[in-house]
């Protein structure tokens, strides 16, 4: 079966050329148009991919609606822009995969759920690490109860830059940890908190948090008490990407930046000897993980999800909504100074 799906790119920025190249290989797709309001960009993806004559380039949306039997659009610009692109294409009868977030703002992402479900179309969100193998893997490890009762959990997200100037660290660099802590405890958090700092875009001598902040601290609480705790900088050369949950039994690291042992499962635990504990039953097992390319992954679950005309449930819109209200309510703490903030529904219906 090949070429049953015409899919046009829209951006081919940093990761919208992944996304192309991806849906270029895919023996099921026809990548039929790539959008972009940079012609330079456009010459560069056609030179570099050695695109096809008959592959519409273009810098305007609304040449798109002229490509006949398109099918579906993978969205890659800024997030201030995905609403209007996500409700247009989605009113023109397209298949939607939209790099996260799936907008800034709840309402909006709740409306493009519905508008999805009512035309029977997918929309689903490019969380790529939900998709990445390690992340599976753990989610199975944690929810098979190998780590025994689980007690907290713990991410460190930092590098020196890319500094951006349209969100702050927290919209930058949360999602990711917040997706996979939500994946492998199969829950979403009741309660969070966010403090922070700005270093580099304050605005003078006012409240850091009218600026965006640089470093912030967040706290999560899901429904069964337990916590997490991640650590987000875009101002520490100390590049770090390593999330790990504890548990009476042992740890489950998933450290991103070892290659030789991405997800580690540290068995441990104590013993009672009068009135001391001794370390106990203590070993490493490197798991081995399936080979594959997280996106790559993502762009085949989108294509199956639109042979079958049935949702991701890993990485749907209404998945992506639930991550926006999350770091909506982490918003307004980080405003608030570190006011923990309740999220008492969910965003499903």
């Amino acid at each position: 079966m090949t070429n049953q799906i015409k899919i046009a790119v829209i951006g081919v920025g940093r990761w919208g050329v992944h996304l192309l190249r991806n849906f270029l290989a895919h023996p099921q797709v026809d990548v039929v148009a790539v959008l972009d309001p940079h012609p330079e960009r456009l010459a560069a993806v056609k030179q570099q991919f050695d695109l096809d004559t008959n592959v519409v380039l273009t810098t305007q949306w609304e040449d798109l609606k002229k490509v006949p039997g398109l099918t579906g659009v993978a969205i890659a610009t800024p997030a201030t822009t995905h609403y209007p692109l996500i409700k247009d294409a989605l009113q023109q009868g397209y298949h939607v995969l939209a790099e996260k977030p799936l907008t800034l703002d709840p309402v909006e992402c709740r409306e493009l759920c519905q508008l999805a479900d009512q035309h029977h179309l997918i929309l689903m969100v490019d969380h790529t690490y939900l998709f990445h193998p390690a992340v599976e893997q753990g989610k199975t490890v944690v929810q098979a109860g190998k780590l025994g009762d689980l007690r907290y959990g713990y991410a460190t997200r930092t590098h020196l830059g890319p500094v951006r100037q349209d969100v702050d660290a927290l919209w930058d660099l949360a999602i990711h940890d917040i997706a996979i802590f939500n994946a492998w405890l199969g829950q979403i958090p009741v309660k969070v908190q966010a403090t922070g700092t700005v270093w580099l875009q304050g605005q003078g001598n006012h409240s850091p948090f009218q600026g965006l902040a640089d470093l912030v601290w967040l706290t999560l609480t899901y429904p069964d008490g337990f916590q997490a705790y991640i650590h987000l900088c875009w101002l520490n050369p100390d590049k770090q990407r390593r999330l790990g949950i504890v548990g009476s039994l042992g740890s489950l690291i998933f450290d991103e930046m070892s290659r030789s042992s991405p997800l580690t499962l540290l068995h441990g635990e104590f013993e009672q000897q009068g009135n001391q504990f001794i370390p106990v039953n203590q070993r490493q097992i490197v798991l081995e993980l399936e080979p594959g390319e997280p996106l790559g992954r993502v762009c085949s679950c989108f294509v199956v999800s639109i042979l079958n005309n049935t949702s991701s449930e890993v990485s749907s819109g209404w998945v992506g909504t639930e991550l926006v209200e999350i770091l909506a309510a982490l918003t307004v703490s980080l405003e608030q100074g570190g006011q923990p903030i309740f999220l008492d529904k969910h965003s499903q219906p």
